[in-house]
């Protein structure tokens, strides 16, 4: 079910899944009671409530959803969540990288998820969500990021590329087979480097590239793959029970 997980400190637990936890989004065309069936287990898996686990209806901009809100959407429009009170949070993809931040908070910690697909990531999703988290007394910001696609999986048209890299240079690439292509997370790398963001790259079993590894979901490699989830969440104490 994860592709990787562990406790970052704080009693809080970031993981991403892989497709031993089936498709986790309801917008790829899956069954719908199937896909909530396997939210469900996974939040078992987590040990957190059922029904806690916030996921996003992403649309590749730049907002960031406050999870801490009383009157917030069960499914906020967003690309990013934060949250200073511990509410599980989900972000889903396929090829673009999911990245999840856990900071120092002025009552305890502080976390976020934000989905860096080219446009989000252009347009400053990542610039938005660090402030977001900043705005609450965030300190001491750290970033894991999730599988992706590779720099030298992900082809694009030459413009495409000239328009990315004159935002962000570092996202310049070429495929393993010469066409020019985009590194999303050496982009994504940078970005939060210049925010003073710390950067973490989780190494588990196999490729971390979507399109490279077949036990992750990849969108360019095959687009029935459904969708992997990042996630952020405060583990419960040793010894008691989970809901």
């Amino acid at each position: 079910m994860f592709w990787w997980q562990d406790e970052v400190g704080q009693g809080v637990r970031v993981a991403f899944t892989d497709r031993g936890a089936g498709n986790l989004a309801l917008h790829t065309g899956d069954d719908a009671d199937a896909v909530r069936a396997r939210r469900a287990a996974l939040e078992r898996s987590m040990g957190v409530p059922g029904g806690s686990l916030v996921f996003l209806e992403q649309v590749h901009g730049t907002d960031v959803a406050d999870a801490d809100r009383g009157d917030r959407p069960a499914v906020p429009t967003a690309d990013a969540a934060v949250t200073a009170t511990g509410v599980p949070l989900a972000v889903m993809v396929a090829d673009c990288v999911p990245v999840v931040l856990v900071g120092k908070g002025p009552r305890g910690p502080l976390a976020g998820v934000a989905h860096a697909g080219r446009r989000g990531l252009l347009d400053g999703v990542l610039e938005r969500t660090v402030e977001q988290l900043v705005a609450r007394g965030g300190r001491g910001l750290s970033a894991w990021l999730g599988p992706s696609i590779c720099g030298h999986c992900y082809e694009v048209p030459a413009d495409m590329r000239e328009e990315s890299v004159q935002r962000i240079p570092a996202v310049a690439a070429t495929t393993s087979w010469g066409t020019p292509a985009l590194d999303l997370r050496a982009g994504a790398r940078e970005r939060l480097a210049a925010l003073g963001v710390g950067v973490v790259e989780p190494s588990a079993a196999g490729s971390s590239c979507t399109r490279e590894n077949e036990q992750l979901s990849s969108h360019r490699r095959d687009p029935g793959s459904g969708r992997i989830v990042g996630l952020v969440w405060r583990a419960r104490p040793r010894g008691e029970d989970a809901p």
